[in-house]
């Protein structure tokens, strides 16, 4: 290691990947905007937060959580202009008001790493 490796790090940092926690905050605040699948919600993490990733395990582990707490509700769609139908992800009538607390957790954990 050289002194501008450390300059070149914080240039350039990598990106930080998300914990299961953040991932349920994050995936009920994307659902509260409508139905959502698996990898629309990892592309939408990298272009909305350029600086966030999420991995396929921490994701499907997090919305494993989630469907065996009853959050959310999976079906098979066809969308159009793809291959195979997807598995989408609503959010169950029942759990709205916690979604909406856990997504508000989402909105201040970004937005208090953003300023």
């Amino acid at each position: 290691m050289k002194l501008e490796d450390i300059y070149k790090f914080f240039e350039n940092p990598p990106p930080i990947y998300l914990c299961q926690e953040l991932a349920i905050c994050y995936i009920l605040y994307v659902l509260l905007q409508g139905e959502s699948y698996g990898t629309e919600l990892i592309q939408r993490l990298e272009s909305e937060y350029p600086t966030y990733r999420l991995s396929d395990t921490v994701l499907y582990s997090a919305i494993k959580f989630l469907e065996d707490n009853k959050a959310i509700d999976g079906y098979w769609k066809k969308l159009e202009g793809r291959g195979r139908p997807r598995r989408m992800y609503q959010i169950s009538a029942d759990w709205l008001p916690q979604a909406q607390e856990l997504g508000r957790l989402w909105q201040g954990y970004i937005n208090e790493r953003t300023k």
